[in-house]
């Protein structure tokens, strides 16, 4: 038997399928998985700043599993390792590389000029050559910037107001990183200002740090200041046994650490900039680019104390500075 399509049938039909096209060109795309490269100089298991990064992209609609794949890559504070691991990243076509602080961002940008890169905390995005301009980058990075200006005087303030006698501070800082290079610099120039002497203990790895405590029982400071970047944040924990064991008071760039256990803290928030570099990193996986997408700098500052730590090294913490604290730990 032989069916007979008229022309006004057939036109239907066709025009059905045609129809249905962009549907199914539209499902597939909804079905594609973008993979993001992350890459730290810090170790995996110092991982709660990438946490809160990843948990905003699954705010933003991007899942891990569903529409995107992460492939994390870690120095563990082994320097030397990030040009390979960034080549790693690469050689993987990742669609946008999130590095953190400045070496991560440096190291990715040695090895592609074409791969968006997303800052979460750079320390000087300008002076590093990370991008020519705040405003309009240009090239292929883009995301958060951690300089503020004047941030070691306003921390060697708050140590002199907790210690009015305050003379010798000793600043524990990476020299292999260009932010805390920059920060030990302000430091010594507000230190004059304020009449106290700056000792350093400079560290370049996680070796270096016997060396460094030694030095710091020699030197006798009044308090202990940590720059912060991802080696010594990486090693909080062995910073602030040392200050307790010998009764330092010690200021630090991270809240997180007076949580832990720290005195004061004073600095730009890390979690808000890892939480805002999420925004990036969603924007270049919509099609922005990321030299027009303006470098940001730190909104969020937070002063902490842990009282309980004033307490066990005999310190009354002014009640002036409790009443500026953004969180106060009894």
């Amino acid at each position: 038997m032989t069916v007979t399509i008229g022309r006004r049938e057939l036109l239907a039909a066709l025009g059905g399928a045609v129809a249905a096209w962009p549907l199914a060109t539209r499902a597939q795309q909804a079905r594609k998985t973008h993979t993001i490269g992350f890459l730290s100089p810090a170790m995996a298991v110092f991982t709660p700043y990438s946490t809160i990064l990843f948990n905003t992209l699954s705010e933003l609609g991007w899942i891990e599993g569903q529409n995107i794949a992460i492939a994390r890559r870690y120095a563990e504070n082994r320097l030397e390792r990030l040009p390979e691991l960034a080549a790693e990243l690469v050689h993987l076509n990742v669609e946008v590389i999130v590095a953190t602080g400045t070496l991560g961002p440096l190291a990715a940008k040695r090895a592609t000029s074409t791969i968006p890169i997303v800052m979460t905390a750079a320390g000087d995005p300008l002076g590093s050559g990370l991008i020519a301009n705040l405003a309009h980058p240009g090239g292929n990075v883009t995301g958060l910037s951690l300089m503020v200006p004047d941030i070691a005087g306003k921390r060697l303030e708050l140590l002199k107001e907790m210690l009015p006698r305050l003379v010798r501070v000793a600043v524990i800082w990476n020299a292999g990183n260009p932010y805390p290079a920059i920060v030990f610099k302000e430091s010594q120039a507000a230190a004059q200002r304020l009449g106290i002497e700056v000792q350093s203990l400079e560290v370049r790895s996680p070796d270096d740090f016997n060396g460094a405590f030694e030095k710091a029982r020699r030197q006798r400071p009044d308090a202990l200041l940590d720059v912060e970047d991802p080696l010594t944040n990486s090693l909080q924990k062995r910073i602030i046994e040392f200050a307790a064991a010998e009764q330092l008071p010690s200021l630090h760039g991270i809240g997180e650490e007076v949580e832990a256990g720290a005195l004061i803290s004073y600095g730009a928030s890390i979690p808000d900039l890892f939480r805002r570099a999420a925004g990036y990193v969603d924007r270049i996986l919509k099609g922005a680019k990321p030299g027009e997408l303006p470098v940001e700098q730190p909104t969020k500052f937070e002063l902490v104390i842990n009282v309980k730590t004033a307490k066990a090294l005999g310190l009354d913490v002014p009640p002036v500075l409790l009443a500026r604290a953004d969180k106060v730990i009894e």
